[in-house]
């Protein structure tokens, strides 16, 4: 509260609403865009808020206003169209201001805009950040009227206008020419997920993400048509029912017949020649079970040395071999001589990466193992005994013939009018992405 003087009386007025942040996500908690004002509010604080939204039984069951006593931070956000517009703030009171100001700025999107959909936030990033500054100063909300707002901003938006292309247009085989020759035909489609993954202190999964593609090298003559199918467990955007794969965001070369697809889920097209990504997607709303699991203890022996003991564990049937895993271990730049023993691979110190890396050329299902690290330090005053920070490991790794969410072809054909016989191959790999342990 703070006082003002009204009429020649003091008066009492409630404090101003004070919004540190603001970030747009997607349905899927995929940041779209973000802005900072007063710097009191980490990065760590949409992690944070996307553990708190998942951590809810249910949507029906979230409050738009989340005060976290952990990280002192509150949260109010807004859901629209699928979209989640969310404020952070160091301050408790008055939160009601900044869920009516949250609103207010939607309005101000949708006169912008029109449709207010993930594609006009990715289009018009420049307009949003204009607004954005007009509508907020050092995290005090000013005015919201779209009309004022128009006088100062000049920039044009880019409204999404949803169209449905000319007949003649998709019909249209610009992507392959004709009198193409092989002369052995082939088709070789490669299946590959990436797996993003972060993993909090505490053991448990903060975020989690598989982004797959399928990739193809055609050598085929003529213009051959080629049909493929996916297990029968494929589902799409929100026809969720477990156990099924939800594959969303999904994006199609131009030569896949989307109306067939929509019909019975086969993905029939004329393919270019050569190598193309024929499909792309993500699944976010999967439990994933870590494939490689990370554990670190941390011992400061003395003021000048540090000890680690660090576990590897393959978390996958035994029939399947992880490959190329490397573990980085970060550590202080003023390290000297750190002893190391590792039960398989080599551990080595360095130095312009300010990290420790652990390879190993292979680790089967089902194993596990072990190294220990001694790391000892230039000597220092007692007084001024070193800080110790926990670091974060990241992992790389690569598993063949293996897909993480269970995406499998079932069929892959190809019939061309001079009736030759095409060999096709398919091969899957999963691979690890952005792939982190909080220690």
């Amino acid at each position: 509260m703070q006082e003002e003087e009204v009429f020649g009386k003091k008066v009492t007025m409630p404090s101003p609403a004070v919004c540190s942040s603001l970030h747009i996500l997607n349905e899927n908690y995929k940041v779209l865009l973000s802005r900072d004002w007063r710097g009191d509010v980490s990065d760590f604080c949409i992690q944070r808020f996307i553990s708190l939204m998942k951590g809810s039984c249910n949507e029906q069951s979230r409050v738009p206003i989340i005060n976290d006593t952990e990280t002192k931070t509150t949260y109010v956000y807004v859901k629209a169209n699928g979209l989640y517009f969310m404020c952070t703030s160091k301050f408790e009171k008055n939160m009601l201001a900044l869920f009516t100001f949250l609103h207010e700025l939607l309005n101000i999107f949708t006169s912008y805009f029109g449709n207010l959909e993930e594609e006009s936030i990715l289009d018009n990033f420049v307009v949003i950040y204009e607004l954005l500054d007009e509508v907020i100063d050092n995290g005090y909300p000013q005015f919201t009227e779209a009309s004022i707002l128009g006088e100062y901003i000049k920039t044009d938006a880019h409204k999404l206008v949803k169209e449905k292309a000319p007949s003649l247009i998709t019909d249209a085989i610009s992507w392959r020419s004709e009198g193409i020759m092989h002369k052995k035909n082939e088709i070789f489609l490669d299946v590959i997920e990436q797996c993003d993954l972060m993993i909090s202190s505490k053991g448990t999964v903060v975020n989690a993400e598989v982004r797959g593609s399928l990739k193809l090298r055609t050598l085929l003559s003529g213009m051959p048509e080629c049909k493929l199918g996916l297990n029968d467990r494929l589902k799409l955007g929100k026809e969720h029912m477990s156990p099924d794969i939800v594959l969303e965001d999904m994006k199609f070369h131009q030569c896949v017949q989307l109306s067939q697809f929509q019909e019975d889920k086969t993905i029939s097209f004329i393919p270019p020649d050569g190598i193309f990504e024929l499909l792309s997607y993500r699944l976010t709303n999967i439990n994933i079970e870590p494939l490689i699991w990370c554990e670190m203890k941390m011992k400061e022996s003395s003021a000048t040395r540090i000890e680690y003991d660090i576990k590897i564990t393959s978390q996958f049937k035994e029939k399947h071999t992880a490959n190329n895993i490397t573990v980085k271990i970060p550590v202080r730049s003023d390290v000297i001589s750190p002893e190391i023993k590792c039960e398989a691979g080599s551990i080595t110190y360095s130095p312009e990466m300010e990290s420790l890396i652990w390879i190993m050329k292979s680790l089967p299902g089902g194993r596990s193992e072990c190294a220990r690290i001694k790391l000892s330090f230039p000597s220092v005053v007692e007084e001024r005994k070193m800080t110790v920070t926990s670091p974060i490991l990241s992992v790389d790794f690569e598993i063949p013939y293996f897909t993480i969410s269970g995406v499998q072809v079932r069929y892959l054909k190809v019939s061309e009018k001079s009736g030759y016989q095409a060999l096709p191959w398919v091969r899957y790999t999963t691979k690890s992405g952005s792939y982190n342990f909080r220690t």
